[in-house]
């Protein structure tokens, strides 16, 4: 396995791969990696002979306020893992390569980029989009891999390449979750031992929408009622919002009309730590 930190390196060895014939795929992540992540490189060697995973704590997406100097890093243990799952190629640039001087243009994104999660994290979009950008360039994959568990980022992302014309495949690979249903996500690792077995929570509360849903309600507002009802019953968690989405457009709804499927997406707090999750309902039209 390679390690590179230089963007003309990379580019020059993503050059070369495709002069060779090679299908690269990128796995983009900010490291302090889990089996999620892992579970995205297994995707990417199921359709690219060279997998790329970039390892980027990007300070352009986080807020001032937010957990940029504290997010988990430990590069070494990184690199363990990512060898032994077949990565090739680790992308690990610095800041001051990716940032050398004031940035004077971003990727920015419009409506779906202000709700949910952009009502919280105001310029995250902004930044994600832009990072993304910069890494198709440097790593010029011809597939790139996301995972389900940031959905609206994944949603965001698909539209940039659409939009932009990015020649990039995208696939979205499914949540990983532990044995009780919490995602996996490296903010995990913040929660205390109480906080950790509250938000199990999300998860159940997804279920009990899905079976509601299932049972015939097409009212999306009772089906957020109830999983708040559940949710304050059984945690402290503070909860950011409780949304339904149409998956195809990621515009709200509030009930069900003639989609066969919705994704609701929640945001909480359990402690200092904000989680996030989501889960497709498929809807009853009987």
């Amino acid at each position: 396995m390679k390690i590179i930190s230089d963007i003309f390196k990379m580019q020059r060895t993503a050059d070369d791969l495709r002069a060779s014939g090679k299908k690269i795929a990128l796995v983009p992540t900010m490291g302090y990696l889990h089996e999620g992540h892992l579970s995205l490189v297994d995707e990417a060697k199921k359709n690219a002979d060279v997998v790329v995973l970039s390892i980027y704590v990007n300070p352009s997406q986080f807020a001032p306020h937010e957990d940029l100097s504290t997010y988990p890093r430990d590069f070494a243990r990184d690199s363990k893992l990512a060898e032994a799952r077949g990565v090739d190629i680790i992308f690990a640039p610095e800041d001051k390569v990716m940032y050398p001087e004031k940035e004077l243009v971003f990727v920015e994104t419009e409506e779906v980029s202000h709700i949910l999660e952009g009502e919280f994290r105001p310029t995250h979009f902004k930044g994600v989009a832009s990072v993304v950008a910069k890494l198709f360039n440097i790593v010029k994959p011809h597939v790139a891999v996301f995972g389900q568990k940031d959905a609206q980022q994944a949603f965001i992302i698909r539209r940039m390449v659409s939009d932009l014309n990015f020649d990039v495949s995208m696939i979205v690979a499914p949540i990983v979750r532990e044995e009780d249903g919490l995602a996996l996500s490296s903010r995990n690792v913040y929660l205390s031992e109480e906080n950790r077995k509250e938000a199990t929570v999300l998860y159940r509360s997804l279920n009990l929408a899905q079976q509601i849903v299932r049972d015939g309600e097409r009212q999306f507002t009772r089906v957020r009622s109830e999983m708040l009802r559940h949710i304050t019953a059984e945690s402290q968690g503070k909860i950011d919002y409780i949304s339904f989405v149409n998956p195809d457009t990621f515009t709200r709804v509030e009930e069900a009309g003639a989609l066969k499927r919705v994704l609701a997406l929640l945001a909480a707090r359990f402690g200092r730590t904000r989680l996030i999750d989501n889960m497709f309902l498929e809807v009853s039209h009987k």
